[in-house]
């Protein structure tokens, strides 16, 4: 084992909610834990972070720096800012590599490296996101309450979407972006609540200083709002859990059982990596359960080798 070598019992790829909690849960259980996180987290783009209690509002910086305020008191718990690019072995004995030409061994592995956004090719749109253009209701319907709004979302989400955004305003459009022609019964549906669906794909999003001012179609059409929320393309936030063999959906979701565990014994996965709620209380909170699944392995493990 050289100088750029180290052993831990777990090692956490990505330091959001879900591997921020982790880490406090493991750390708490007097494990030896790295956290290795490229700090590059898809909600850099927002302002706020909201729905997560005594935190509610703050930026995703100040979260992290709150967090790692609290993991500071268990020592055994260590910080990295690096990728890790490649990782091989087996349960008990994993080696981690990463772009700074470190190597790690781990007993256990826990991916908690969320999703990372795909290019949606919407002129103005990267000016708008997290100013005024966001993806989830629940995390920014309410800044945006009974303004007017522009919903762009494929023809698959675009009822569902439509129901869904009615508990924050009732001033809103639906846009398809060129996606499919809706079925007409939802088309009728749609009509019959009062909402607007654009067909056309979209030439650009209109701003000023983030803050959106309309939305113009590739027809002309120039629609007025105040606010956007869409519908993003995601990807998995890292390419090394399916080199490890983990099985992971189309949608680049891992796939793990209720205790977090994935196909591969001894690699575990949590937060938006390993779900499709994106929400921060949600993936902390799979970070904790995920975390408790680990401790236990790990000590059942002990017990039974007869190591003290």
């Amino acid at each position: 084992m050289n100088e750029n070598q180290d052993q831990f019992d777990v090692v956490i790829v990505g330091g959001g909610p879900a591997g921020l909690n982790a880490a406090l849960v493991l750390g708490r259980a007097r494990k030896h834990v790295l956290v290795i996180d490229n700090q590059k987290p898809r909600n850099w783009v927002t302002r706020e972070t909201h729905g997560f209690l005594t935190r509610d509002g703050v930026s995703p910086q100040q979260f992290r720096e709150y967090a790692a305020e609290d993991i500071k008191a268990y020592p055994s718990v260590q910080f990295t800012s690096d990728t890790v690019i490649k990782m091989n072995g087996k349960d008990g004995a994993f080696i981690v590599k990463t772009a700074e030409d470190k190597a790690y061994y781990a007993r256990k592995i826990l991916f908690a490296v969320g999703k990372r956004d795909q290019p949606l090719h919407i002129d103005g749109l990267s000016e708008v996101y997290g100013k005024s253009a966001f993806v989830c209701p629940y995390c920014d319907g309410w800044e945006l309450q009974d303004q007017k709004l522009v919903m762009i979302m494929s023809a698959e989400k675009a009822l569902y979407m439509a129901k869904l955004i009615a508990g924050w305003t009732k001033n809103y459009v639906l846009c398809t972006n060129g996606d499919v022609t809706l079925p007409e019964e939802q088309m009728l549906e749609l009509s019959r609540h009062g909402v607007q669906v654009y067909e056309a794909p979209i030439h650009s999003i209109l701003s000023q200083e983030g803050m959106v001012r309309a939305v113009e179609l590739e027809d002309g059409t120039l629609i007025s709002c105040t606010g956007i929320f869409f519908q993003p393309k995601l990807q998995a936030g890292s390419e090394v859990p399916m080199g490890l063999g983990c099985e992971v959906t189309d949608s680049g979701t891992i796939v793990v059982d209720a205790q977090g565990k994935t196909s591969v014994p001894g690699v575990f996965s949590a937060g938006d990596a390993a779900s499709e709620l994106y929400q921060a209380i949600t993936a902390a909170s799979l970070g904790s359960l995920t975390a408790v699944s680990i401790n236990n392995e790990l000590n059942f493990e002990a017990w039974d080798s007869g190591t003290k």
